[in-house]
């Protein structure tokens, strides 16, 4: 009756028999009332019950068929998310809250998702028993206080934390995905990748956004490696250049080695061949010009990134130099913070002051299934920028190990930044549920069914990593709670999927934190609603 009174209401309908005022399409659906809770819950279950089967050390893949014809295989929450045709609302909700994870984090997605969608199922139940929304609301928000308080109290300091245990932060990142294969090896990396940056930060604060990751195409994965620097895909304009340079200046140029071309087209009138040559010597001295202040410089590794004229190219090559031209303005960039250099938007800037210096400039050539290709390695040992070259196959199985590698990476320096560390394994959502539930029983009103139903929803995130596990979840968690009565706060799920204490798996605590406020608040949003209207009709 209410959905028709709101219908009603949407047309304009008035009782004294006049003829209604439309205001919506005929086609508008509208939902209201149960019907709206159960839409968005269903949608949010859903959404949850796709996901969970990715979550943890024994979590499973998704293939994923595009509509373009292409496959992927891959168990990271942000990739699923990313690639999904979403068109229910409240799905449409659940991948927002999933970039927002993925943007400020890079880890913690799939958790999210997962307690995001219990969230709603307990939610849903209770607005089916007539809970009003706001005290539901009320509930959880609570909730979720008591829950970031004792991430608080329970987080470690990470100041002293040593090189083992950012390994084990990595490893945790990692465990699941396809970098899990590289085991401590892909760890180690990771970790001194951030060292490395952390050391030649000059102040500069520290960002995941300085390492780069470099896909080797060849080898298997134990082979990967950290380089000191950068490394481009790319081949050289002349074959005959220098394959390797050891402690050279290096200039990195914005402009064109090459004659400037007007705005404007003109025409110029030769009435003999001396005229010609004339203009011909002209246009070779400018060029002469240029490469004479290139060398005067000292520089022997050019990078420029534009145009390089090719009399400039064969005149700067003949002279011992190696010459990189038609970079992108990003790639030079990264070039000059490598070497040092600053970036000359003029040749008249191009002093020995502005030249940067490497260590090492080496071509790296490998064959593969497309021919040759060859690769610039660029090598100093106080660059600013770190490379980690993933060797293994060009397919889409590196690429799901870079994937792996780049969460590790995130996770690695955003503890570094935050200082603080939180143990996995479900280890905070079991103490934190536990929390909530105490301080539930000293609640008064209809909250507290709000809190205990929170409460549940915190322990689906462990249920999940006993059930991927092959684990009894009632048993498990009954054991849990249990051990976390009696003192046990370090207990979690094992990789066994059985109750035992967590001593290696490390998470930035920010993740977790940030992963408990957008679930939260997403699913506060989306229970307030009370009516939905479809102007298509579905």
């Amino acid at each position: 009756m209410r959905a028709c009174s709101d219908r009603r209401a949407m047309d304009g309908e008035e009782s004294g028999g006049r003829a209604p005022v439309v205001i919506v399409r005929p086609t508008t659906n509208v939902t209201s009332g149960v019907a709206v809770t159960q839409k968005l819950v269903r949608a949010a279950v859903a959404f949850g019950d796709l996901i969970r089967g990715t979550f943890g050390p024994n979590g499973l893949d998704k293939m994923l068929y595009k509509s373009n014809g292409e496959t992927a295989v891959t168990n990271d929450g942000a990739r699923i998310v990313a690639d999904l045709m979403v068109k229910h609302p409240a799905a449409k909700t659940f991948v927002s809250m999933a970039e927002t994870q993925e943007n400020a984090c890079g880890d913690g997605v799939t958790g999210c998702l997962i307690f995001a969608a219990e969230l709603m199922r307990e939610g849903g139940r209770l607005l089916e028993r007539s809970l009003h929304p706001l005290t539901l609301v009320e509930g959880y928000r609570e909730a979720a206080g008591i829950t970031l308080s004792t991430a608080e109290a329970r987080s470690v300091d990470a100041a002293d934390a040593d090189t083992s245990r950012w390994a084990d932060v990595a490893l945790t990142a990692m465990t699941g995905t396809s970098a899990e294969a590289g085991g401590a090896a892909l760890a180690s990396l990771v970790v001194d990748a951030a060292m490395l940056v952390q050391r030649t930060a000059d102040g500069d604060p520290l960002s995941y956004e300085r390492i780069r990751m470099a896909k080797r195409g060849a080898g298997d994965l134990g082979q990967s490696r950290l380089i000191s620097g950068l490394i481009l895909d790319q081949r050289l304009s002349l074959d005959r250049q220098a394959r390797r340079l050891e402690d050279v200046k290096v200039a990195v140029l914005t402009r064109p080695l090459a004659l400037q071309k007007g705005v404007r087209e003109t025409e110029i009138e030769v009435n003999d061949v001396d005229q010609l040559e004339s203009f011909m010597a002209a246009e070779d001295a400018l060029l002469d010009a240029h490469a004479e202040a290139v060398l005067a410089s000292g520089a022997r590794l050019v990078i420029c990134a534009k145009e390089v004229e090719t009399r400039v190219l064969h005149r700067l090559v003949d002279a011992g130099c190696v010459v990189l031209a038609d970079l992108e303005r990003d790639g030079a960039e990264d070039l000059a913070k490598v070497t040092g250099a600053t970036l000359c938007e003029h040749l008249d800037d191009l002093t020995p002051e502005a030249l940067g210096r490497l260590d090492r400039f080496s071509v790296e050539t490998l064959e593969g299934d497309e021919g040759r290709r060859e690769r610039l390695i660029f090598e100093h040992a106080n660059s600013r920028l770190a490379c980690i070259d993933v060797a293994g196959s060009a397919g889409t199985a590196t690429e799901e190990v870079i994937r792996g590698l780049f969460d590790a990476l995130r996770s690695v320096i955003g503890a570094m930044s935050s200082g603080r560390l939180l143990l996995g394994g479900g280890s905070l959502h079991i103490a934190a549920a536990s929390a909530v539930r105490a301080s539930a029983e000293a609640a008064t009103g209809r909250r507290r069914l709000a809190m205990e139903a929170y409460a549940r929803a915190l322990e689906a995130v462990p249920g999940s990593l006993i059930e991927n596990a092959g684990g009894n979840r009632l048993d498990v968690l009954l054991d849990l709670r249990a051990a976390h009565r009696a003192g046990s706060s370090d207990n979690g799920v094992t990789a066994a999927g059985a109750n035992g204490p967590i001593d290696a798996a490390w998470a930035n605590a920010e993740t977790l934190e940030h992963a408990i406020e957008v679930a939260t608040e997403a699913v506060c949003g989306l229970l307030r609603i009370d009516q939905v209207i479809s102007a298509r009709g579905d």
